[in-house]
């Protein structure tokens, strides 16, 4: 059973999702009020899962993703969900090692999805929030996308590396980036692996980061998108 620590400042948002993640079979091994409780409650359960609200008193959201995530070497996956999606906010999450941003106004089915595809390391954005990450790279010059350098991994990729991970910072899957390429389901996922190995990446979410920081920039053809 895949467990979870439910983190927001507001007694009744634990509440109601504590009764939605417990009837989708998932167990809520602990509520936390703050950032610092959250940290603290990951340390004591170890959860697969924490359901982080970002604004919170003592610590917030975006603080205690950057230490659970330092904490646990990345085996306890954050999922950032609140109402405030502004660019910053995704982006500052993301940078801290979310698995994934949502927005409150998801479904239960949606929640219920977005912790099992966390679980099973795939990247999870609400379809409005990824339009706002693509939206914002879009509009800023590469030497501005990033604080930092891109990691030296980046060096290490090929070719068709970056094409991928070009494709990837586009927000396209793997069945979109196979049909844009035209190659073989089994060679994108070989290529993927490849890339966030050498990244020293988690997961996809992170590479979207930094294939924008990186200044890669992809349009996907009509075939890609279906169009």
């Amino acid at each position: 059973m895949t467990s979870v620590v439910i983190a927001d400042d507001q007694v009744l948002v634990r509440h109601g999702l504590r009764l939605i993640l417990e009837l989708a079979g998932f167990e809520v091994v602990a509520e936390a009020a703050d950032g610092a409780e959250a940290v603290a409650a990951v340390a004591a359960h170890g959860p697969d899962v924490v359901l982080m609200d970002l604004r919170m008193p003592v610590m917030d959201g975006v603080e205690a993703t950057r230490r659970i995530v330092e904490d646990t070497g990345g085996r306890t996956r954050v999922l950032a969900l609140t109402t405030f999606d502004t660019d910053q906010h995704v982006l500052d999450v993301l940078r801290a090692g979310a698995a994934g941003f949502l927005l409150k106004d998801v479904t239960s089915d949606g929640l219920s999805d977005a912790i099992r595809h966390a679980v099973a390391g795939e990247p999870v954005l609400a379809p409005s929030v990824l339009a706002r990450v693509l939206d914002h790279f879009a509009a800023r010059p590469p030497e501005q996308s990033s604080p930092s350098s891109p990691p030296p991994g980046l060096r290490e990729l090929s070719d068709r590396e970056l094409e991928v991970l070009g494709r990837i910072g586009a927000g396209l899957s793997n069945t979109e980036i196979a049909a844009d390429l035209v190659i073989s389901m089994a060679t994108v996922k070989t290529h993927v692996r490849h890339i966030l190995a050498k990244l020293d990446v988690r997961d996809r979410a992170q590479a979207i980061v930094v294939a924008h920081d990186a200044g890669l920039r992809h349009v996907p053809t009509r075939s890609a998108r279906g169009a």
